[in-house]
Parts: C-alpha cells; sequence; structure tokens
C-alpha cells in the first residue's frame, strides 16, 4: 500500500511541475488582459453624454418603490389590535382581520424592528414605541372571537 501511495504521490508532483508554467501564463495573460479593458476601443474614446437635467436633483433613496414595508393599513390595524390584545398571536390576528396568517408572518417582523411590538413566546405584545390601544382596535377585539391556544 505505501509503495502504492509513493507511486500516486510522484504522479501528482510531476503533474504539478507539467501545468505551473501554464498557470503562470494564465495568470500573465489575465493582467494583461484588464491593464488592456477599454484601451483603445471606440467606446473609451468617444466621449460620454450626459442626460438633460431638469433642474430637480434626484434622492438617492434605496431603489425601492412603493410605501416602506410595515406603513400599510394592514400593518396599523395588526398594530392596534397587539395594542388592544396583548399576548396575540398570528393566527388570532388573521382570524381577527380576516387575512391569511402568511401576510402578517411577513408585516410583525417589520414592526417588531420598528419597536412597535414585541415577540414573547408565541404572542405579540406592545412594544416600548407603541401608542395606547384606539377605539377601533378595540371594536375588532370585541368582534373576534377568542380561540384557544
Amino acid at each position: 500500500m505505501t509503495d502504492f501511495l509513493d507511486e500516486k504521490r510522484k504522479e501528482i508532483d510531476a503533474r504539478l511541475k507539467e501545468l505551473r508554467p501554464l498557470v503562470d501564463e494564465y495568470s500573465r495573460l489575465e493582467k494583461a488582459a484588464e491593464a488592456l479593458a477599454g484601451v483603445g476601443s471606440e467606446s473609451a474614446q468617444r466621449p460620454s453624454r450626459r442626460r438633460a437635467s431638469n433642474g430637480r436633483k434626484r434622492s438617492p433613496g434605496t431603489g425601492r418603490r412603493g410605501r416602506p414595508p410595515g406603513s400599510g393599513k394592514r400593518a396599523r390595524q395588526a398594530e392596534e389590535l397587539v395594542n388592544a390584545r396583548p399576548g396575540i398571536t398570528i393566527p388570532e390576528l388573521a382570524a381577527a382581520m380576516d387575512i391569511q396568517a402568511n401576510y402578517l408572518y411577513r408585516v410583525m417582523p417589520t414592526l417588531e424592528n420598528e419597536g412597535k411590538i414585541s415577540k414573547q413566546g408565541k404572542g405579540w405584545h406592545p412594544g416600548a414605541n407603541a401608542p395606547e390601544p384606539s377605539d377601533s382596535a378595540a371594536e375588532l377585539s370585541a368582534n373576534a372571537s377568542p380561540t384557544e391556544a
């Protein structure tokens, strides 16, 4: 077995020595290609055209469209229900709001990150930044039947 391993090591070493010059050449060619990229090409010699500005500056923003996450009607409604019924679970919220629970699994962590609510065990509780419960949340809470946990 030792002879076999020694033979394989020698074969590998020989092959590495054989391939080393090719690897070195590849590296040199790669560096040369990077150095020549854009030099002497038509696009590099042409001046770039700038679009005419309408005078307004663009805000850098994040490139995202639409409203910020957690700022919609359902997020506010979920927050109000959590404030009215501390310890409420997502399935209970979904039943009270008459929506699918999977939507709330996306909304609730955003509200938690904003400090509006917090998760304790399986239930959601008002966070440090939570406002007092409103009348509409109390109505929703009263209309929803509590489910057994």
